[in-house]
């Protein structure tokens, strides 16, 4: 079972984009919660608590346990507006998850033990990481915070896949079940390219003279008597 992690909120009914700034000068976030069969909900939330939040994986992927004026509901973040420049989150959507419906969420991938594979003991080898996270389906008592894959028998050469993963039980990847196109790869495994240097491209100088185009002269004036 994933850890559990709590967000306070607090219903608002002020809209439009003038309370929202004054909301943000207070120093709160405005938000909405919605889905799970219940009519969406404009809610506020501190931002300093928030933006320490933020800077967690799990925000991201886990299910959290949002109390909203006391209430609790499970939630998931699906969108976040950030401040092109500021350290200022600006607004968050919040979906609400129901305990018996499968949900769909990106989930963070761990890549270990690639230090001790034989690709990565090896020299002039690269290791790249194709994709960081991948969309699952699952009850919401199933979704990992991440998905942990292991390297540790990476060999040259090799090309690992989105089917190769090892899921946790009850945990699917959709993307899978529309055919082999979608079966992406995760992890490569490749000498590193040596780049071929540039052929100089040759100077007129080094040009016969027989194959430098010169331009038409222009026709002499004729000489006076």
């Amino acid at each position: 079972m994933a850890t559990n992690h709590n967000i306070t909120a607090t219903g608002r009914k002020d809209e439009g984009k003038g309370a929202s700034r004054r909301l943000r000068r207070s120093g709160q976030v405005p938000a909405i919660v919605y889905g799970g069969h219940q009519d969406p909900q404009s809610i506020q939330i501190e931002h300093n608590h928030l933006w320490l939040a933020s800077q967690n994986e799990w925000f991201y992927s886990a299910i959290l346990d949002m109390s909203v004026d006391g209430k609790v509901q499970k939630v998931l973040l699906r969108d976040m507006q950030r401040h092109p420049f500021k350290q200022q989150i600006l607004h968050l959507d919040f979906l609400r998850v129901s305990e018996n419906e499968a949900l769909r969420a990106k989930v963070p991938l761990h890549f270990v033990n690639q230090e001790i594979s034989p690709a990565g003991k090896s020299a002039g080898v690269v290791v790249t990481h194709e994709l960081n996270e991948v969309e699952v389906s699952c009850l919401p008592k199933d979704l990992p915070e991440f998905i942990e894959v292991d390297l540790s028998a990476l060999a040259v050469g090799d090309i690992m896949h989105l089917s190769q993963v090892k899921l946790p039980k009850g945990v699917t990847i959709p993307a899978l079940a529309h055919g082999k196109e979608h079966d992406l790869a995760i992890v490569i495994a490749k000498h590193a390219r040596v780049e071929a240097e540039e052929t100089a491209a040759p100077t007129s100088a080094e040009v016969p003279a027989a194959k430098v185009t010169k331009p038409d002269a222009a026709p002499a004036a004729p000489k006076k008597k």
